[in-house]
């Protein structure tokens, strides 16, 4: 990727995502988006991932092994009352520098698998709302799942801001989120029951590994101590309740693994920020997919990040296809909109 391009993908991570958010990782990403080194060093990344993304990453899990620099005393993640970020762009290009190799390493070897659990604030009512339209359990398919962290999402609490508390409400996960918007989404008393469940994934991170549970937590934004937290907890809940997770293209599995789904359940395939890192014959050969697996059960597809960045539900039902868009959703899970009353297609 040419030094130009980087550059505005450096401008746009921050404008887009870190600001209001991160602002550590808005000021670094600017800097970076201006010093050619720096992009050049980026520019070691595999094609196809979101590269700010892999570089801060590659830089956090590198402090957070514990290697001496003055850089670390910045991250909110590592010490308790970090240094004005405002400075600290000549220790972070040092530091990114005088560890080169290390960085490289890992922008070619590692990828962007953020498990990010508050996303399972809109899953959840999302296959509340599919239970109550089939009468059936659900058969859970994951694609693009890494860590495998949201096919919980049923062993989770609840809340959205109104005192009340969804799902299971003995979990040790409490995840809080903001519905915006007039509508609140309706059905959330009784948990789905969930009839099998199977993530999906070309390189799945096994998280029982220090080093990939290390690598998750990297990746997760350093001001954002309540998101390490959550993490921690949903990733001992999977420890003591193991999901099934298979390596390998999530599309080309998809009509086997779905045979294997009982017959009498909702087949449900999802994906949250995945699609983005498709080629678009590679998401159109997945409709196609599930159109045909439609055709003879009752199918769902709810996902985001493919067209456009709203979450959208697609449904194949008695023989009967729907397509909704939910709404906007906050990449990390803090606030989502729900609309599912309009049709289209």
């Amino acid at each position: 990727m040419e030094i130009t391009q980087l550059s505005n993908r450096c401008q746009t991570f921050a404008e887009r995502e870190c600001k209001d958010s991160s602002p550590l990782y808005e000021y670094l990403s600017l800097n970076i988006s201006e010093d050619r080194d720096l992009l050049e060093l980026s520019s070691h990344a595999q094609e196809g991932q979101p590269i700010p993304n892999l570089f801060l990453g590659a830089v956090h899990y590198l402090l957070q092994l514990g290697l001496e620099h003055p850089l670390r005393e910045y991250y909110p993640s590592i010490v308790e009352s970090p240094r004005d970020f405002k400075s600290i762009f000549p220790q972070f290009k040092d530091f990114c520098l005088l560890y080169k190799s290390e960085v490289i390493e890992l922008l070619q070897t590692k990828r962007v698998q953020t498990n990010e659990v508050r996303r399972s604030a809109y899953l959840y009512p999302s296959f509340c709302y599919m239970f109550d339209k089939v009468k059936k359990p659900l058969s859970l398919i994951e694609i693009g799942t890494s860590a495998g962290l949201q096919l919980l999402w049923d062993q989770y609490c609840y809340s959205y801001g109104n005192n009340l508390l969804f799902g299971n409400k003995t979990s040790k996960v409490l995840i809080t989120s903001e519905i915006r918007g007039e509508q609140f989404p309706a059905y959330l008393e009784n948990i789905p029951p969930v009839a099998s469940r199977v993530g999906l994934d070309l390189h799945v991170c096994d998280i029982t590994v220090p080093e990939n549970a290390l690598w998750l937590k990297s990746l997760i934004w350093p001001e954002h101590r309540d998101r390490v937290k959550l993490f921690e907890k949903a990733a001992q809940l999977f420890i003591e309740n193991p999901v099934d997770l298979i390596e390998g293209d999530g599309v080309s599995l998809l009509p086997e693994i779905a045979k294997q789904t009982p017959e009498d359940s909702a087949i449900c395939i999802f994906h949250t920020h995945v699609a983005n890192q498709m080629p678009e014959a590679l998401k159109h050969k997945l409709l196609e997919i599930i159109k045909s697996l439609g055709s003879q059960r009752d199918v769902f597809h709810l996902y985001n990040n493919m067209w456009d960045r709203k979450l959208h539900l697609d449904s194949y039902v008695n023989g009967r296809d729907e397509c909704h868009v939910i709404g906007e959703t906050d990449g990390h899970g803090r606030w989502f909109e729900w609309d599912i009353k309009g049709r289209i297609g």
